[in-house]
């Protein structure tokens, strides 16, 4: 049976609704909710489940979401970025080798005698008395 293909749109969407939140902004919403402002009007503004904000407002009670934490965020993202960059430079390392070693072994002058394209040497036309 063959789907809609919509539905294949539908789930890329949800996919793509996956994202993550600093630190200062899960405060925010933890502090937003305990001055006062609902749940809903929260995840109405901004486009995030009121399950994820109840979960916010007890890292935040518990102490989850203080400076330490925003401090790890940002190592975890840097160490993601210096992560991506080895990788990236060990690609340009390998591309480097793989360049020297073709030039350190190029292409070799050919004999005429195993070209395939030109076959073997060409004799002299007849009646060349030379």
């Amino acid at each position: 049976m063959h789907c809609p293909s919509w539905l294949g749109f539908r789930r890329m969407e949800v996919m793509a609704r996956h994202r993550s939140h600093s630190v200062a902004f899960k405060r925010q919403m933890a502090e937003a909710l305990i001055a006062g402002e609902t749940r809903h009007a929260l995840s109405k503004r901004h486009d995030i489940s009121r399950q994820l904000i109840r979960i916010w407002v007890g890292k935040f009670e518990a102490g989850a979401l203080d400076e330490d934490a925003q401090a790890a965020d940002l190592i975890q993202e840097y160490e993601a970025k210096i992560a991506a960059l080895k990788r990236m430079a060990g690609r340009q390392a390998l591309e480097l080798e793989l360049l020297r070693g073709a030039l350190k072994h190029g292409p070799r002058p050919r004999s005429a005698t195993t070209s395939v394209v030109t076959g073997s040497p060409a004799s002299p036309p007849p009646g060349d008395a030379s």
